[in-house]
């Protein structure tokens, strides 16, 4: 039942169309051996239609867009310059129908007609028997007329090659397999808008569009290529019949846009500008899409220069020779509108237009007109076969045919290349950028050229910017200095805050501006840095003044020692060498000396090997030294004291040779606590980063918990020798060796204490020098103030070196301590 009404309602359409229109207009109609179709928007509706009833739109009654008929007079023109040409079809005529298509959804009756065969629709029928009386069709402009009318075409695979509609559904071969364009998609023209906008480092911007389906298509491109850049979209809005205008401006105002893209129909581009001059908007950078960049009108529009500077995106001017001959010729003919016509919508009434108002038109789409005509006429070129100034007539020319052609077309039209690629749009091309004058005019003053070599260029220094010279700015948030990071602030990046990059960051505007970059373990950057510069590498090296000295002062001690083991060697049977240990001395003298190797390796880079021999030879040695004034100092005590009150203890310890016994454990103790400790945590060369932003000082890196239990032991060791020996304080004076170990031990004390302090207080490459002074300081202690008084006595002292003098000490002592 549904499909009966629609056929009645169809047919009512028709009948009535045909009963409104019934006058001809040779403009819209001329015969030949094969037809093209053409639907033009002479006529566009200015706003919603709604009918209570099925009937046709009558687009005479429609205001007349001139820029619309001046493409429809050069189709007329193409199709009449190809038939008085012998080079294309020589023995073949064209002929047109023209269709003033002024709606979206009110123009079927037309395009049915178009597609109709010997005045029928026959949806069943075989289209290789019953060709459609055009072999193609030329049109439509806009992409929501396209959507409508080439369904109908590409049943019957009719091409439709369009001069003006860029939404890139178009491109969809499975949608749309006849459908052809002459003019670039969208996807070009945003890409033309962004490079303009990032050329002059626009980042806040406005997109305003028609809301069809070419204005959604274009903000749908224009978000999708500008995801990665730094471009961020302020505010957009679909611009249609209802829209509040004054409302828009506010908007953008209140979010400090400066720039502001339309990308609309002419008829709705003319309404905003003019609602921005009422609304007395300034300030701002208009930037105009292909379809209105080259409007006449708006230029010199009373306070066309109060709202800004307007930028522009258009089809290059291209000169069509002969057009203009055309015109003057064709209205100086006398044409009456009210003539019978075959079909609806073939009507004008621009009879009141001089060929100056058409020539003066606006000239946009002109060339994708002109060539669309010529790539159909190229088309039947090859299809009719025509060579040798002949084209086969007797060719049963089908539209698929033509369709076949015209995908494989490439010919040059005004001396430029023209093909179509896989998807059907043109394969070469460029676009003009354009600038709106002081004296009214669109004047030139860049290109963009996509294949088949990418060129882009803009004259800035035409432009005359409405801030008197400079480049207006569009931002969200100003640039930050140089070593700052951004902080997104929203949901736009182009909006932040400025966060200072740290010592040891930096800002790296180019890989990513919302971040501070780490410098490398090597480098170092202060704050606000923009790069990390190389830190100084620092070590304490062989030659330098400081490591000279201390290791002359190591292979001193090593001199000494050897020279009181001579000196202790010849008088070793005098009392003086007896009392301060015997044999043992020779072992304090060796372990002083095998300790000071540790000294030679604070210097130089670390490796592996010295970081261990830095400590294990001087704890190992220095262990054993302790181990024998711990001795020494307890023989002391039991030999003036203990003796007497204990001599049992006393004969057990020399009978056993307790002292050599607990050297021995000491030092293979101390050999096996180092040995573990190496194990688990070997000690490695480390690069010290965090004492100085600027410097690497190479150490060592030692784990403390590690060496925790050879340092206890040495410390034990030190406390029992130092508790011994201030047993023994108040000894004979000329006899108290307890005396000279105390005085060494708090040397010693007194030694390490120092460099701590100058560990906790001073960290650089020096710190290695002292830890080497220390070590070599603790080895002196023992050498200068417990051997060299002995040594003394021994060379300028000799009658204090007798049995008869250390013995009379020893009864005056004990005659003391007896009373």
């Amino acid at each position: 039942m549904r499909r009966v009404v629609a056929s009645l309602c169809l047919l009512e359409c028709l009948l009535q169309a045909s009963a409104q229109c019934s006058a001809p207009a040779s403009e819209f109609q001329l015969d030949g051996d094969y037809l093209i179709g053409g639907l033009f928007d002479v006529h566009h509706v200015s706003g919603p239609v709604s009918h209570d009833r099925p009937e046709a739109m009558d687009c005479s009654r429609q205001p007349l867009i001139l820029s619309s008929y001046r493409r429809f007079q050069l189709m007329r023109f193409s199709v009449e310059e190809i038939n008085n040409s012998t080079r294309l079809l020589p023995n073949v005529s064209l002929g047109y129908r023209i269709l003033d298509h002024c709606s979206d959804t009110h123009n079927f009756p037309g395009v049915f007609n178009l597609v109709s065969v010997n005045g029928s629709i026959q949806p069943w029928r075989e289209p290789r028997q019953n060709p459609a009386q055009v072999v193609a069709v030329v049109g439509t402009f806009t992409s929501t007329e396209t959507l409508t009318v080439a369904p109908l075409l590409m049943m019957d695979l009719i091409p439709m090659v369009s001069y003006g509609a860029a939404s890139s559904i178009f491109s969809r071969k499975q949608n749309f397999p006849s459908f052809l364009r002459t003019v670039h998609p969208n996807k070009d023209v945003m890409e033309v808008i962004i490079t303009i906008v990032q050329h002059f480092n626009w980042r806040w911007v406005a997109f305003l569009n028609i809301d069809n389906d070419y204005g959604n298509d274009g903000l749908e491109w224009f978000i999708k290529m500008i995801k990665d850049t730094e471009i961020c979209l302020a505010y957009t809005r679909g611009l249609n019949h209802y829209t509040d205008y004054s409302e828009i401006f506010k908007q953008i105002e209140q979010q400090r846009v400066h720039v502001v893209i339309v990308f609309a129909a002419e008829w709705t581009a003319e309404v905003l500008i003019e609602s921005a001059i009422r609304d007395n908007v300034t300030n701002k950078v208009w930037i105009a899409g292909d379809a209105w960049s080259l409007n006449k009108r708006l230029p010199k529009h009373e306070g066309i220069q109060s709202i800004g500077t307007v930028l522009g995106v258009s089809e290059p001017a291209v000169t069509v020779p002969g057009f203009t001959e055309f015109i003057i010729a064709t209205k100086s003919k006398s044409h009456c509108d009210d003539e019978g016509e075959t079909f609806c919508n073939q009507v004008c009434n621009c009879s009141s237009l001089s060929p100056k108002d058409i020539i003066d038109a606006e000239p946009s789409f002109n060339f994708p007109v002109y060539s669309a005509v010529y790539a159909i006429a190229h088309a039947l070129h090859n299809a009719l076969q025509c060579e040798a100034g002949r084209c086969d007539r007797s060719t049963n020319l089908h539209p698929h045919m033509v369709l076949s052609e015209l995908k494989r077309s490439y010919f040059r039209l005004l001396n430029r290349n023209f093909q179509f690629d896989e998807n059907g749009d043109p394969k070469y091309g460029s676009y003009s950028i354009v600038f709106w004058n002081n004296s009214g005019d669109a004047e030139e003053i860049g290109f963009y050229k996509f294949r088949p070599m990418f060129d882009f260029y803009i004259n800035a220094s035409k432009i005359q910017w409405y801030t008197k010279g400079k480049v207006p700015t569009s931002v969200c948030s100003q640039e930050c200095p140089a070593g700052y990071a951004k902080k997104q602030d929203g949901i736009h990046n182009c909006c932040f805050t400025c966060e200072v990059c740290l010592n040891g960051t930096y800002a790296n505007v180019t890989a990513d501006p919302f971040k501070c970059f780490t410098c490398e373990e090597t480098e170092w950057s202060a704050v606000a840095s923009t790069s990390c510069n190389l830190r100084v590498v620092e070590y304490v090296s062989f030659t330098g003044t400081g490591a000279i000295l201390i290791m002359v002062g190591a292979c001193t001690l090593v001199v000494l020692s050897l020279g009181v083991s001579l000196l202790f060697a010849v008088n070793y049977q005098t009392p003086v060498v007896r009392s301060a240990g015997g044999p043992m001395c020779f072992l304090v003298l060796g372990c002083l000396s095998v300790s000071s190797v540790s000294v030679f390796f604070y210097f130089g880079k670390p490796t592996v090997s010295s970081c261990a021999l830095r400590f294990v030879p001087f704890i190992l040695f220095f262990t054993a030294c302790l181990a024998c004034f711990v001795v020494r100092s307890f023989q002391i005590v039991c030999i003036f004291k203990m003796a007497a009150k204990f001599p049992q203890l006393y004969s057990w310890w020399m009978k056993y040779h307790g002292q050599w016994l607990v050297i021995t454990v000491a030092f293979l103790t101390q050999g096996l606590l180092l040995q573990i400790s190496h194990y688990f945590s070997p000690a490695r060369p480390y690069n010290d980063t965090f004492c100085y932003p600027d410097k690497i000082i190479l150490t060592c890196d030692i784990n403390v918990k590690a060496l925790s239990a050879p340092v206890i032991l040495t410390v034990s060791l030190g406390c029992l020798c130092f508790i011994f020996s201030y047993m023994g304080k108040d000894l004979p004076k000329n006899y108290n060796e307890a005396k000279a170990i105390t005085f060494c031990l708090l040397l010693l004390i007194l030694t390490w204490i120092i460099f701590a302090s100058e560990l906790l207080l001073y960290q650089s490459k020096s710190i290695h020098s002292l830890n080497a002074l220390a070590v070599l300081f603790s080895l002196y202690c023992f050498l200068l103030w417990y051997f060299l008084p002995k040594c003394y006595i021994i060379i300028f002292q000799p009658h204090k070196n007798t049995q008869q003098y250390f013995q009379g000490l020893i009864q005056n002592y004990t005659k003391t301590i007896s009373q």
